[in-house]
């Protein structure tokens, strides 16, 4: 197993996750702060705007386009020339917060949610994936999941996989022409994590953050450990990017609960210099 080791790029956040990499600089949402920030890969902010009820999972539409995830809001906003709308409404089928989401190309979008009250010791819950269509069409495409989490898509757009977080596995879906999900199968079982936000390279392989492990594991289809960052907070996302797809840069923080964060602001990004490049979406 290789360990790579990372250096922190940008601090003074509350609760950073949901990172990707696009348009040359790394977004990720300050979930607790109700921030979306844009950093370059030397760490120089270059974007940042409020959203409401929570930002969480982010992606483009084909026009250039934002879709940002409101967690509280259960909806999916698009943001264009400065303003939100509302893309989807989650709500009908989301009943606690909605969370991490995976883009297309064509504007195809697939969002998870907790599924239960986490923030107010609710039991957990299994619940579902939920597909957008572009026109912000809803419908439930997966069911009898344990906190669908972080997702990637491969390059080919033929599979999607989502962590399980309270399941402690990566789950493969096929995805079918018309946005189902089909031949659900697990792709690594991973016993002594927590598996969150996710990223894949171009072998392949998925960098996962194990928050409660403080590090970011990088494994193949089957459940072969084969790369490790350790860090000294928990890590909440991870994802691929910077010039040549090798930087993998590290949402950090010390504490997950909001009574804390915000208060802390111990939310940073970390970044470490592997060696096989990003693949797939986001």
């Amino acid at each position: 197993m290789k360990r790579f080791t990372s250096r922190t790029l940008a601090t003074g956040f509350a609760y950073p996750e949901g990172a990707r990499w696009h348009g040359g600089a790394l977004w990720f949402s300050d979930q607790h702060a109700g921030v979306v920030h844009a950093l370059s890969s030397a760490g120089e902010r270059l974007d940042g705007f409020a959203v409401a009820g929570s930002p969480s999972g982010l992606g483009w539409m084909p026009d250039g386009s934002m879709l940002v995830v409101s967690m509280d809001g259960r909806k999916v906003l698009r943001r264009r020339n400065g303003r939100f709308a509302v893309h989807a409404d989650l709500s009908a089928l989301h009943r606690a917060q909605s969370n991490d989401m995976v883009v297309l190309p064509s504007g195809r979008a697939y969002v998870g949610n907790i599924g239960f009250d986490f923030d107010h010791g609710e039991a957990p819950a299994s619940t579902m994936l939920l597909v957008v269509e572009p026109d912000g069409a809803v419908r439930a495409v997966a069911d009898d999941l344990s906190c669908p989490n972080g997702m990637v898509v491969t390059p080919d757009g033929k599979v999607l996989i989502v962590a399980e977080s309270l399941a402690s596995r990566l789950t493969a879906f096929d995805i079918a022409a018309d946005g189902r999900l089909r031949n659900r199968r697990v792709f690594a079982e991973l016993p002594g994590h927590v598996p969150d936000g996710i990223c894949l390279d171009a072998k392949g392989q998925v960098w996962f953050a194990s928050p409660f492990t403080r590090s970011a594991v990088r494994i193949r289809e089957g459940g072969d450990i084969t790369a490790r960052v350790e860090v000294d907070a928990g890590v909440f996302a991870c994802m691929l990017g910077g010039a040549d797809g090798c930087d993998l840069f590290l949402c950090c923080a010390s504490s997950h609960a909001r009574h804390e964060t915000v208060r802390l602001m111990s939310g940073r990004i970390d970044v470490a210099r592997v060696d096989v490049a990003h693949a797939g979406w986001p």
